[in-house]
């Protein structure tokens, strides 16, 4: 069995700590955990990962969030990879800080880089995990504040957040969507 898993997020330094890049610190807390290395290929960063049988495609796409579409359509295609088993890493200003959730399908609440997957791939049926960033901003300052880095006590919650993430992310590939969001939403 193949898996996507694309964590959202946007490349260069001046990124590397942001809010809008949750995906990407998820996914480089998996790597990290499971000592493999991303690769810089064809409109993303991408890494092989084998998990209980299972291979797993970790996509940290370079075409920055806005146009993530892009990637996520390319790899799927690249690896022969089912679109039901395709999981999306992205931040949500709805959600408070560090709250995981993962659901099915469903609008883009938003967010330009599903609103991107959505359009390309013509369809909103795949499963996406949505990691709580908060929303602790002015009006109208969303996108300053989903681009700014995290604050020291931020981080400090993240180290003990992002570890609920990769059990998502096992727990889909293994026990499958149901399962996952049952366990893990409820939490």
């Amino acid at each position: 069995m193949k898996y996507l898993i694309a964590g959202l997020g946007n490349v260069g330094d001046e990124y590397h700590n942001t809010r809008h890049n949750i995906g990407f610190k998820v996914l480089d807390a998996l790597a990290e955990a499971s000592d493999i290395k991303f690769e810089d290929k064809r409109f993303g960063y991408i890494s092989e990962y084998r998990y209980r049988g299972r291979i797993l495609f970790l996509l940290k796409p370079s075409t920055y969030v806005n146009l993530s579409g892009r990637s996520v359509n390319f790899w799927l295609k690249k690896k022969s990879v089912p679109i039901e088993n395709l999981l999306v890493i992205l931040d949500d200003l709805s959600l408070p800080l560090g709250a995981v959730r993962l659901r099915p399908g469903g609008g883009d609440g938003g967010h330009n880089g599903l609103r991107s997957i959505i359009d390309v791939l013509g369809h909103q049926n795949f499963a996406r995990l949505r990691f709580g960033i908060g929303n602790d901003f002015p009006y109208g300052r969303q996108m300053d504040y989903v681009l700014s880095h995290w604050t020291r006590e931020e981080e400090s919650l993240l180290t003990e957040k992002i570890p609920a993430g990769l059990e998502v992310i096992h727990s889909f590939v293994t026990a499958g969507l149901d399962y996952t969001m049952n366990t893990y939403n409820n939490k």
